[in-house]
């Protein structure tokens, strides 16, 4: 039994929260904390209806801030701290868990606000302060960075001796019934989608053009979709934790009509995330006004909340692993493991479509794992170094059944 702090109130932290009221043999306390108090309480008293799960506790905190972080952590004094804010926060979340002794989990790695690239190198950093403090940090516990690690973890484990060729696929086939939106927080998902792609291949890391690699991949129950090369954050763990990879890939789905949007931003410039001064006029008429807007920040303002999509929203995401290597009995041999998630039974359960359900359940899954013993080590840890048989066991108890294809054509 633990007390667990959710830092975030958006779609994926919604889920988590469900999922975690639903486990209240693991978890006996729960906090619910963002910028907005307002937010947390709303969803507090939906999980409680949902769930039956009583005295969820909420509060405001500037996960900006770290002494702000470091007095509510110090209040409540969680067993876990599940990060699911933006990226930007996750080392100022990090330090207040150091300062308070409190174990950590997130789902995406760290990001600079001004600055469209990501990777583990800061977070890396924290590992002799977190071990020395007895501390456990577990990174990337969503689906892609998180299941797809496990998966591999998994495959390593019981299938292949030595793992060389990945590719991490994702699909999306839903249809939310909007001209453009965003799955997840627009302002991280397009800087995500627009930078340089990069994948690993014969010990050393290739970078592209934006989306410039494609091709046709075929998904269980979806059919084929076009499928692009992508930067993703699980791969530079991997190639590390499993040095036998030759070729490291991750590819996304996108629909031309997406596409068509994102080109249009770009070539508008509100991809931009650089401040720029905007002349306003003042709503009384009397004036103008000098006001600095980031435009991306500006745009994510104006789509529609990724939070809103669910009601409408049809079809199954498809994300797994394709993996070829060399097997257990010593011959070559072809695998892919994968879950495929409903939009609507997601927003049935938890009030969220598929994308924020298959990041939320994760982490939940994550947090139960260290509060039940199974993945405690101190220090700083990708989700691959620890043992994926409990884990995996738990998706398909929670509500992310994997499946497994051996031996079958990868396309990749």
């Amino acid at each position: 039994m633990g007390k667990v702090l959710i830092i975030g109130a958006g779609g994926v932290a919604t889920v988590a929260a469900h999922k975690i009221a639903q486990n209240a043999n693991v978890f006996n306390d729960i906090m619910i904390a963002s910028r907005t108090k307002a937010k947390c309480d709303k969803l507090a008293a939906a999980v409680e209806k949902a769930t039956g799960f009583k005295g969820i506790q909420t509060a405001r905190v500037d996960a900006d801030n770290v002494a702000e972080l470091v007095a509510l952590f110090s209040e409540y004094k969680p067993d876990i701290v599940v990060n699911l804010a933006l990226p930007y926060q996750d080392l100022t979340i990090m330090e207040a868990c150091l300062q308070t002794g409190c174990n950590y989990l997130d789902t995406a790695n760290y990001e600079p606000k001004d600055e469209a690239h990501f990777e583990y190198s800061w977070q890396w950093a924290y590992r002799e302060r977190f071990e020395k403090a007895g501390l456990t940090a577990i990174l990337g516990c969503g689906f892609d960075p998180g299941v797809t690690s496990i998966y591999t973890a998994y495959a390593a484990k019981h299938h292949f001796n030595e793992i060389q060729y990945l590719d991490i696929v994702d699909c999306n086939a839903g249809d939310h019934h909007k001209a453009f939106a965003t799955n997840f927080n627009p302002e991280i998902n397009i800087r995500e989608i627009t930078q340089k792609g990069l994948y690993w291949e014969d010990g050393k890391w290739v970078e592209t053009e934006p989306l410039e690699i494609h091709k046709d991949l075929t998904y269980p129950e979806i059919g084929p979709r076009d499928s692009y090369l992508l930067h993703h954050e699980e791969i530079e763990s991997l190639v590390i934790n499993y040095p036998t990879i030759k070729r490291a890939r991750f590819w996304m789905t996108f629909g031309q009509q997406y596409l068509k949007h994102l080109e249009v931003i770009q070539n508008i410039g509100m991809s931009r995330i650089d401040e720029i001064e905007y002349e306003a006029p003042l709503a009384d008429g009397t004036g103008t006004a000098k006001v600095k807007i980031v435009p991306l920040q500006f745009l994510k303002a104006v789509l529609p909340n990724p939070q809103d999509l669910g009601e409408n929203y049809e079809g199954q995401t498809s994300i797994g692993c394709r993996i070829r290597g060399i097997g257990k009995d010593g011959n070559e041999h072809t695998y892919y493991v994968y879950n495929n998630c409903s939009h609507r039974a997601a927003y049935e359960e938890t009030g969220m479509q598929g994308v924020s359900y298959t990041t939320g359940v994760p982490a939940m899954i994550g947090a139960m794992m260290f509060l039940t013993g199974k993945w405690v080590k101190p220090g700083v840890h990708n989700v691959e170094e620890f043992d994926p048989d409990p884990f995996m066991e738990q998706l398909n108890k929670q509500g992310l059944p994997w499946h497994e294809l051996h031996d079958i054509d990868l396309e990749l």
